[in-house]
């Protein structure tokens, strides 16, 4: 008897008196899959977890948005500023007011490569679903997100959040995103601006995506 027969019959003995039933059946789970999480205020867990990541929350109204935006923008340093086509033309009028010089990204078109990325100051973006539990924001890059590489590779990111895209936990996020997963949709999950650390644990920020985020959250 080789070692594979050996540990099969050991397992074949030890569940040889273990019925036939459906094993889904033993055991009543009293929870349900995508299903929201109770917690006191979610979005001040949202906006706690988040700015854990040493990101910025702005909390607003709708209407407030587009000032925000450019504020956010404008205390950054930032003047040459890449964006979706899709995004809220009320917040590309305003950037365009405000005198930032606004380049538009157009929906299934690259018309930035990654060294002209490299040279655009901060991106504005839209979200699909914000995470209280874990302070993440999800991009399914629909035409008010754009393609993936518009928000990783400028320096900066101010990403707008809706009051009611923020989920309590990951599973009620993965529910959500369900319909952009079917539709073959890339996702891009954002835990605070990009950061690592060396086996010395020096703390390094803007390697793989932005060094700053700046989140609106919107309602």
């Amino acid at each position: 008897m080789n070692a594979r027969e050996e540990i099969l019959g050991r397992v074949r003995r030890a569940i040889a008196d273990v019925g036939g039933g459906d094993p889904t059946q033993d055991v009543e789970v009293p929870w349900q899959f995508g299903r929201s999480t109770p917690m006191p205020d979610i979005w001040d867990r949202f906006t706690e977890r988040v700015e854990d990541y040493r990101a910025r929350v702005v909390r607003c109204s709708a209407d407030e948005v587009a000032g925000q935006v450019t504020a956010a923008l404008s205390a950054t340093g930032a003047r040459r500023v890449v964006a979706p086509e899709g995004l809220d033309v009320v917040w590309q009028q305003q950037l365009r007011e405000s005198g930032f010089d606004l380049v538009l990204d157009p929906s299934g078109a690259v018309t930035l490569d990654a060294s002209e990325l490299d040279r655009i100051d901060a991106v504005v973006s839209a979200a699909a679903v914000g995470i209280a539990e874990t302070g993440t924001l999800v991009l399914d890059h629909r035409p008010d997100q754009g393609r993936r590489a518009l928000t990783l590779v400028p320096d900066v990111h101010v990403c707008v959040v809706g009051a009611d895209q923020v989920v309590s936990d990951v599973p009620e996020a993965v529910a959500r995103l369900a319909e952009s997963v079917a539709a073959g949709l890339p996702l891009t999950w954002i835990s605070g601006p990009s950061a690592t650390s060396d086996i010395e644990l020096d703390r390094v920020e803007g390697v793989h995506g932005p060094r700053t985020l700046v989140v609106i959250l919107a309602g």
